[in-house]
């Protein structure tokens, strides 16, 4: 927080400057979802409330500005053109504002790339939608905010009840306009460097020390041997599916829901994880997608790469990127649901317990001990590079939202679809989220490479009803969708006058 005037300017970290050098046009990194009320949102209430709390999470006025040459990372620096207004933007959906419009909508905001220039995050209001009801867009640029920390911070703007929903306090916070400051210093850049890379270096020689620790004591030497059952597949060549291709960053977005009582009542059935639930629905999914294309599914694998949270105190409340990656391959050709299932569990067990991801952090943190020009060389080349064969072929993140309901401006939030970037050839990410007794699936596609991702979704809710089934759950399982709230006379706000 920003107290007593402290200034929070700060390098970021090697993980966090990664996703500025890696993106483009192709590759928007953003992280997003579409957060849909049970009535409209007013809007010049709306802003006055968002500005209240800016103090709170004073990243959100800052700036990444990056050094000479990229002698070191990009820091955050104060805007003095700070404006609430340019991050809060309304629109109006034709009648009859249908779920399709809204789709569409999420999908011309989720293609463009964020303005550098300006504080890397903007939530999109969202009315005339059908029903009654409002929306709001909100994306967070992925150098900001990983997918737990953004979840957080979207929680901390929301409130759990109406009526704190509906106070509005005095903004706390001053945008000072200085005098346009002189770019970062070459020595202050180089030290930052220093510094950075004897970080990064000692994290790696921490890392050494934990897997050796490991070793020692036997635990890591279980998910090794596990780990070595699985080599022939691991070892297989990686294969292309039909949304791997070439992406353009024109996106599409689309999304669907499903029970989270009959996610637990599986989980619990089986003895396997939430995670490993999703990820058998979401492959199955696949399996059904990629024979819909005329490709066989015998003897395949997909490459799923699951994000990782590092985090293990603070609950997603520090900012930046906190997260490695768990690889795991995944069969395609598994007939029954629950041996599916139980294929899942068995292969996310062994990578986790043979510390998958924290060798992939180990590997990030060696390469975060390198210069930060040759960093930002890495990066920025890796779009360009044309490979053969994909290194894996799609992202599947899992973000534990909130289990009660949350509000804003009095209405109640009644579903929110997450969002996962996606890009160079990974033309389709998945993203799901629990919150308030159900589990939400967004799918990010690209539209060249997957014009038809909306036949995944369709896919999704036939294998969560298939598991459901298998799984002997009572009653049927499947998506509900929920029901169209009477119409509501707007809320009654008044604001308090933002201090000078």
């Amino acid at each position: 927080m920003e107290k007593n005037g402290a200034v929070l300017n700060r390098s970021l970290s090697g993980a966090d400057a990664a996703f500025l050098y890696l993106e483009r046009k192709e590759i928007p990194l953003h992280i997003a979802c579409v957060s849909v009320f049970d009535g409209p949102i007013p809007f010049e209430e709306f802003v006055a409330k968002i500005d209240s709390k800016l103090h709170l999470i004073p990243r959100y006025r800052q700036i990444a500005v990056a050094p000479p040459f990229n002698i070191g990372y990009p820091t955050w620096e104060w805007d003095p053109q700070f404006d609430v207004r340019r991050h809060i933007i309304p629109v109006k959906l034709d009648p009859p504002g249908s779920e399709a419009q809204l789709s569409a909508l999420a999908g011309r905001i989720l293609s463009t790339v964020m303005d550098r220039r300006q504080p890397l995050w903007d939530v999109h209001v969202v009315e005339g939608l059908s029903g009654g009801r409002g929306a709001l867009i909100p994306r967070v640029h992925h150098s900001l905010a990983d997918g737990i920390s953004g979840a957080a911070l979207w929680n901390a703007i929301l409130d759990p009840t109406p009526e704190a929903s509906l106070v509005i306090g005095r903004r706390q916070y001053h945008v000072a306009r200085p005098k346009a400051k002189k770019e970062q210093s070459l020595v202050d850049a180089l030290s930052s460097a220093v510094q950075s890379a004897l970080t990064n270096l000692l994290a790696a020689e921490a890392g050494v020390v934990g897997l050796a620790q490991g070793l020692l004591t036997g635990r890591l030497n279980e998910g090794l041997e596990g780990l070595a059952g699985l080599l022939p597949e691991l070892a297989a060549s990686a294969e292309r599916f039909p949304f791997n291709r070439p992406c353009t960053g024109e996106r599409r977005f689309c999304w669907t829901e499903a029970s989270f009582a009959d996610v637990q009542a599986i989980r619990e059935a089986t003895g396997t994880t939430i995670n490993d639930v999703i990820l058998t629905v979401v492959t199955r999914a696949v399996a059904r997608y990629t024979e819909m294309h005329g490709q066989s599914v015998t003897d395949r694998f997909i490459r799923m790469v699951c994000p990782y949270n590092l985090r293990r105190d603070d609950h997603g409340e520090s900012l930046g990127n906190q997260i490695s990656f768990l690889p795991v391959a995944l069969p395609l050709d598994v007939a029954d649901p629950q041996e599916m299932l139980r294929a899942v569990a068995a292969r996310t067990r062994i990578m986790k317990s043979a510390r998958a991801a924290d060798l992939v952090a180990l590997a990030a943190a060696w390469l975060g001990s390198a210069p930060p020009p040759l960093q930002a060389l890495f990066w920025q080349g890796i779009p360009l590079i044309p490979l053969p064969l994909p290194l894996l072929n799609m992202i599947c993140t899992n973000i534990p939202g909130s289990p009660v309901p949350l509000y804003s401006m009095g209405r109640r939030m009644i579903a929110s679809y997450p969002q996962v970037p996606t890009g160079y050839e990974l033309g389709i990410g998945c993203a799901v989220q629990s919150y308030d007794g159900k589990i939400f699936f967004g799918l990010t596609s690209d539209t060249d490479a997957a014009p038809d991702a909306h036949r995944l979704r369709d896919f999704i809710r036939t294998s969560f009803a298939e598991l459901c089934r298998a799984a002997g759950l009572k009653k049927k399982a499947g998506p509900r969708r929920p029901r169209k709230p009477p119409a509501q006379p707007p809320v009654p706000v008044t604001p308090v006058a933002p201090a000078a």
